[in-house]
């Protein structure tokens, strides 16, 4: 398999510093320490805050856990949309990640997809502790209107996000070269979106070394 990850960051790729900062964040303890339904219910920020978005059945916490090294940190549900709440992890007393409600579940009530994107903009635009959303999008599939409305709801709050395609190994290498092409245009077309487009598998590991660099980064900030 080619290593696409290091082409998503420029030619050269995240130093080998931000490599290393990367490895010894994330062999820290992760755990879970959180959940919000509502507004009122998050818990005051203790630490740089980096959240996890994208629409359902993505890979979401398949990618977590592949981040943090654990088997079941985030719960992977045979049913999407399932999660209806942020959840907070404290990664090592350093940073906290949150993990987001998937959007865009089709047999998701309407009432319910209100609900999720009520939250999800009233935590995004009122966060000063978030320092990024990490925007998950499938490689194997277009991109779906939920994710542009997500992108655009990013947007409105102010809040910087990075496209992460997942599921890379599932689709061949010049296809994959086609789609980082469409989505790092699709990024530039946004004002809140990091220039950077990140490429990973949850199942081989490709990617996860410089999506943990560049979250290590933001630890740093």
């Amino acid at each position: 398999m080619v290593d696409h990850a290091a082409d998503s960051l420029g030619e050269a790729g995240p130093g080998t510093d931000l490599i290393e900062a990367g490895r010894r964040l994330f062999a820290a303890e992760c755990r879970f320490v959180y959940a919000a339904q509502r507004l009122d219910q998050l818990p005051a920020p203790t630490a740089p805050e980096v959240a996890f978005a994208g629409r359902s059945n993505v890979g979401k916490s398949s990618l977590l856990n592949a981040l943090t090294g654990r088997r079941s940190l985030a719960r992977v549900s045979a049913e999407p949309g399932r999660t209806r709440q942020l959840n907070f992890f404290d990664l090592g007393g350093r940073l906290t990640l949150v993990d987001m409600p998937g959007y865009g579940y089709a047999r998701a009530g309407k009432a319910v997809k209100q609900d999720w994107q009520g939250l999800m903009f009233d935590y995004l635009r009122g966060r000063a502790s978030l320092r990024r959303v990490m925007l998950l999008l499938d490689a194997r599939i277009e991109v779906k209107q939920a994710d542009r409305v997500a992108m655009e709801l990013l947007d409105r709050a102010a809040v910087t996000f990075q496209l992460v395609l997942t599921k890379v190994d599932g689709i061949k290498a010049a296809a994959l070269s086609d789609k980082q092409g469409e989505t790092m245009a699709l990024a530039r077309a946004h004002p809140a979106a990091h220039p950077d487009v990140l490429l990973t598998s949850s199942e081989t590991g490709e990617g996860i070394a410089e999506l943990r660099a560049a979250i290590a980064e933001l630890a740093q900030a």
